[in-house]
């Protein structure tokens, strides 16, 4: 989906992509409320996933094109924090709602919240594309200049398929309880470190921030490693927020910094790809291998992705550091 809706994004608008997307959210979040069967309700799931794939590309595009260049690590710092208070904040309240309420209304009570994002956009005043302006020799679905920072984030976001879908089985092993506190202290930490790092990386450049990001999120898998209690857990969880919250808002800005407006879209998407693939790829990945050798091992092993996208940063950083100042 992202590549195809980065592709309407660059040649149709930001307007039309944005709000079908949202369209489709809303219907698919009503359905489940009617789903009789499990393959039904998958299939819904699929085509959510359509909706939830253009909307959030358009909205990470958008805000691309309103932020200031000189600012845009900083932006996306603070652009990244609505949906870390989104989920730190909605798994809990869907939760209480169930227990009080029923599956029904956490549906419909989701699908006002979208009809709500939906009115807020209105007034929006969308980029739209120059008839005829479309980059010569750009018609790809994938933006080259967002690859490099796509592959690393693909990295990094592999080691947090090793979190979100383990961490909870691995802490049951150890005997301990109440681990849903990790993903609580994270979000805090990512409220921390996203606008800091976002804001240093305007001022000293990406290294300066994606090399500490990278750092913390080594330090976190060796930490997890080593982890036998809820305090080591939570100094753990802490410490990776700092570091994706350093790592993902300023990957983004070097995807999109230099890239003319009519391939931003194509940016975020190729950027995303990268995100969505390194979650995917490492929850299947890390589960073979706990099968293996068990849940403790694959935080060790998560550090190998870390370093292989410290080394592509590496590679890559001196010349999207040249071009940032440039531009």
């Amino acid at each position: 989906t992202r590549p195809i809706a980065g592709r309407f994004l660059d040649r149709q608008g930001r307007r039309g992509v944005y709000f079908v997307g949202l369209a489709i959210f809303i219907t698919c979040v009503f359905a489940y409320i009617w789903a009789p069967t499990v393959l039904l309700l998958l299939l819904i799931r699929f085509i959510h996933g359509f909706g939830w794939g253009s909307s959030s590309t358009a909205s990470s595009t958008i805000a691309t094109d309103i932020i200031p260049k000189p600012r845009l690590g900083e932006g996306m710092g603070y652009f990244g924090l609505t949906s870390t208070l989104a989920m730190a904040v909605a798994p809990a309240l869907g939760l209480a709602i169930m227990s009080r309420l029923g599956f029904s209304q956490v549906f419909i009570i989701s699908a006002i919240s979208v009809i709500i994002a939906f009115l807020i956009a209105t007034p929006i005043k969308f980029h739209k594309p120059t008839p005829g302006k479309e980059v010569p020799g750009k018609r790809s679905f994938f933006e080259k200049n967002a690859i490099t920072p796509a592959t690393i984030i693909f990295f990094v976001t592999m080691t947090y398929g090793a979190i979100v879908s383990f961490i909870a089985l691995y802490a049951a092993d150890k005997g301990i309880e109440n681990i849903g506190l990790f993903f609580t202290v994270y979000a805090l930490s990512l409220l921390i470190s996203r606008p800091y790092f976002g804001k240093l990386s305007d001022r000293k450049g990406y290294a300066a921030a994606v090399l500490p990001g990278i750092i913390a999120v080594l330090v976190t898998m060796f930490l997890l490693y080593f982890a036998n209690s809820l305090s080591a857990f939570l100094v753990a969880g802490f410490i990776y927020g700092i570091g994706f919250g350093a790592t993902q808002p300023v990957l983004q800005a070097m995807a999109v910094r230099n890239v003319p407006p009519e391939r931003r879209g194509s940016s975020n998407a190729t950027f995303f790809v990268g995100f969505d693939l390194g979650i995917g790829v490492g929850s299947i990945l890390w589960g073979i291998i706990a099968e293996l050798v068990g849940f403790q091992t694959i935080y060790l092993l998560a550090m190998i992705p870390a370093v292989i996208g410290l080394f592509v940063f590496l590679k890559a950083s001196k010349k999207y550091n040249e071009s940032r100042v440039l531009n």
